[in-house]
């Protein structure tokens, strides 16, 4: 595939001001609910969808102050600040400078109780000087303790400057009211999904006896990037016969040899949203045993859509595609979900941060119209054969949407 094309995303992507304003609306009445004065937010996904903050800042430690009202805060490098300026119309922004380290500033604190009124140093400063007054008065403070955008020693540094402030767990308390997508949100996901095609295509064009792993990478996301795409939370993945086992590595130095049998996992990604899929392409007439899988993992991904409805539960949808491989004679073999949740991503990751929340078999989750699916038919290791298959889900109301378009039929190079 060579030459340039134009960019397949089309629909108006842009989240009013309204929709912002409902989000936070919807964080604050959980907020009250757990009496809480104030929520440290520093999971990059949730930073990104009360505020649209996106950008490669995010290695560095972010906090979003949400207070219980009036104007939010954010926190981090003093660079970001034009950044911030450009994309961020509902925080004031504070910066700190690259010199100083938590210890830095702690030593220099302890000998110039004006320092920090002169200079914002460290981000966890920027923070203590924010909430002082309010954790004199015994502030609730909402914490999330799970975030991988939280280092440990920012955490320490904050809870032990603000002895008096009780600590709240809130982890989770924005994840979950992101799971339901709004309208624009599921417009973002079909246009992730149209790059998700454009990559899936371009990469098995380019697969074939002698190619490299370099050339199909290369290949696909020179198609995300003419797609409308940006840079997605994962990578392609992109592995031979010989590493199929190993779940989150992807292209080599290697090139493809005959029998082989080539996994690809990959999503595009628009406006920080993603729509993965994946497909297993062989090189040459694979095995009786593994034609035989294939059936089944397209019969079993059907019996995942039928069971996809609003008001079933996780376990529910789980049970339907273990009962047809159970069916196929498959009882001896377990998977721990056969699917999960997708939308905001940043790296490492297009699972919505650092938790997967997966259709396992022991979930209660309640599914609900508008959440967005990565259903994966996976039967690789068997014994009986290898296949796999997946691709994004929207269950809209009126069932479920199968967003990514790419053939599922049995692929043979």
């Amino acid at each position: 595939m060579t030459g340039a094309r134009s960019s397949e995303v089309t629909d108006d992507l842009t989240f009013s001001e309204a929709e912002y304003q409902a989000r936070l609306a919807a964080v604050r009445r959980r907020m009250a609910e757990q009496g809480l004065d104030v929520c440290l937010i520093s999971t990059p996904e949730n930073i990104f969808y009360l505020t649209g903050l996106d950008h490669w800042g995010y290695f560095a430690a972010h906090v979003l102050l949400v207070p219980a009202d009036g104007e939010m805060v954010m926190v981090t490098r003093a660079m970001e600040q034009v950044t911030v300026a450009h994309q961020v119309r509902n925080a004031r922004f504070e910066g700190h400078e690259d010199d100083e380290t938590a210890a830095d500033v702690a030593i220099r604190l302890l000998s110039d109780r004006g320092f920090a009124q002169a200079r914002l140093a460290g981000a966890a400063e920027v923070v203590v000087e924010e909430l002082s007054e309010r954790a004199q008065r015994r502030a609730r403070i909402g914490l999330e303790e799970w975030s991988s955008g939280l280092p440990f020693g920012l955490a320490a540094k904050l809870m032990a400057d603000l002895p008096e402030a009780t600590w709240v767990d809130v982890t989770g308390l924005i994840d979950t009211l992101r799971l339901v997508k709004s309208p624009t949100e599921q417009r973002c996901m079909r246009a992730a999904a149209k790059v998700s095609d454009a990559a899936m295509r371009a990469a098995i064009e380019t697969i074939r006896v002698g190619a490299s792993e370099r050339a199909v990478a290369a290949e696909c996301h020179r198609a995300m990037i003419e797609a409308g795409g940006t840079f997605p939370g994962f990578g392609p993945f992109i592995r031979p016969t010989s590493r199929l086992g190993e779940e989150h590595t992807t292209w080599g130095e290697g090139q493809f040899g005959a029998g082989d049998a080539v996994f690809l996992e990959l999503s595009g990604c628009v406006k920080r949203y993603h729509a993965p899929m994946g497909r297993l392409v062989f090189l040459g007439p694979p095995p009786a045993s593994d034609r035989t899988m294939a059936k089944v993992c397209l019969a079993a991904f059907d019996a995942v859509l039928e069971a996809l409805r609003p008001g079933a539960r996780a376990r529910e949808v789980y049970a339907a595609w273990q009962c047809v491989v159970d069916g196929a004679g498959l009882g001896h073999y377990r998977r721990h979900h056969c699917g999960y949740l997708v939308g905001i991503g940043f790296p490492p990751s297009w699972t919505g941060g650092n938790r997967v929340t997966g259709l396992r078999h022991d979930s209660d989750l309640a599914i609900q119209a508008g959440m967005a699916f990565h259903i994966l038919s996976w039967l690789m290791g068997t014994g009986q054969g290898d296949h796999f298959v997946s691709d994004t889900v929207l269950l809209t109301d009126h069932g479920p949407e199968v967003l990514t378009t790419a053939p599922r039929d049995l692929l043979v190079r």
